[in-house]
């Protein structure tokens, strides 16, 4: 918190003004919508599935730990919200009847998962590091549902991928919209790891 808005919340608190209000005055921007796509997933599990992968992978796939929050526009943790993800194996193919790109899947990659999210908002998914399929940059598909919040749907892209600039949806949104929606992966003990923060309005 920067010295001016520690200030600012001093001097509220000691005039009583209500807490709202300060809470309102660092409000989240939120996480921008971005299309669902054609391959949303048909069947998911009953129970929750966090790791996507089965077994040995085909392709250039690599392990991902991807983690973060949900939180509202101020701030506080979305507890028990619904966070399904969704994503093209390292071939390049999404895991739906709709999929005709020739060759045939990975099939130690489920393809999709979902959880909840805890106490803190935290959710994590154990997936690979997304690629690029023709016409498309690497990312992965999210929905996210809370009670009271309107279903939002997101894709989380990878920051320094030269085909970002590229692609069209990535290119549809604003500086300040791409910052919201770009993930830094960073190295891991196996693989890579990435945070995700998704703030719903």
């Amino acid at each position: 918190m920067s010295l001016s808005r520690r200030r600012f919340v001093a001097s509220a608190a000691m005039l009583g003004v209500p807490a709202s209000a300060i809470r309102a005055q660092t409000a989240l921007t939120p996480t921008p919508g971005v299309s669902e796509g054609p391959f949303y997933p048909q069947a998911f599990t009953p129970e929750p599935q966090i790791k996507l992968v089965h077994g040995p992978l085909l392709g250039d796939a690599s392990a991902l730990a991807l983690s973060g929050r949900v939180l509202d526009r101020f701030g506080k943790p979305v507890e028990a919200a619904r966070v399904e993800i969704w994503q093209c194996d390292a071939l390049g193919h999404y895991t739906h009847p709709r999929e005709s790109r020739a060759g045939g899947r990975d099939p130690n990659f489920a393809g999709f998962g979902w959880t909840r999210t805890d106490a803190s908002g935290g959710y994590t998914f154990e997936t690979i590091r997304p690629t690029p399929y023709p016409g498309r940059t690497p990312h992965i598909h999210f929905a996210v549902r809370a009670p009271q919040v309107s279903r939002l749907v997101t894709q989380m892209f990878v920051e320094g991928v030269a085909q970002n600039q590229k692609d069209f949806l990535y290119a549809s949104m604003t500086q300040a919209q791409r910052q919201l929606v770009t993930a830094r992966l960073e190295a891991a003990r196996q693989g890579q790891r990435a945070q995700f923060d998704i703030v719903l309005g």
